[in-house]
């Protein structure tokens, strides 16, 4: 093993352990700072959002968790900084949930509608996306949000 490899692991073993050593949420996070958001559909229809930002991997750990609702217009964007395979659940989520899956250009990549409330089943992106969108469940069905559609926002080079 070389130099760099072995301080890497060094470094990499402490952090994981004191990652796992973190308390579990047992309360709702405070509110994240909000940005406005567009979505707009393959019919040329916007549908203007505000969402939580979700930027720090505490800040994702913890989510939506707690919450007895989303508004309507509401909902809270995961950046994941570049482009990756997204894999959430809903430990401790009370309200179902639309997840709505980014790429990096803004297009919906894919959406799993009405997620059940504190279930542990992993929900995924189904290859990688650069963010994750957590709406009120029906939203989607309900504005006719649909892959394909286009996301407007800053995160990707977009403002709504």
């Amino acid at each position: 093993m070389n130099r760099r490899a072995l301080l890497a692991a060094l470094i990499a073993v402490p952090l994981a352990y004191a990652w796992a050593q973190r308390p579990e949420p047992t309360a709702p996070q405070p509110t994240l700072p909000t940005e406005k958001l567009v979505i707009v559909t393959k019919a040329g229809k916007s549908h203007i959002f505000t969402v939580e930002m979700a930027l720090t991997p505490e800040q994702q750990e913890v989510g939506e968790m707690f919450r007895p609702t989303v508004p309507e217009d509401g909902g809270m964007l995961f950046d994941w900084g570049s482009p990756k395979p997204s894999q959430m659940w809903m430990k401790n989520t009370l309200a179902a949930l639309d997840m709505v899956f980014i790429n990096a250009d803004g297009t919906i990549r894919s959406i799993a509608e009405n997620t059940v409330p504190r279930s542990l089943a992993v929900v995924d992106s189904r290859g990688p996306v650069r963010a994750t969108l957590e709406l009120a469940a029906g939203v989607t069905a309900k504005l006719d949000i649909r892959v394909g559609d286009k996301v407007q926002h800053r995160l990707f080079g977009t403002q709504p």
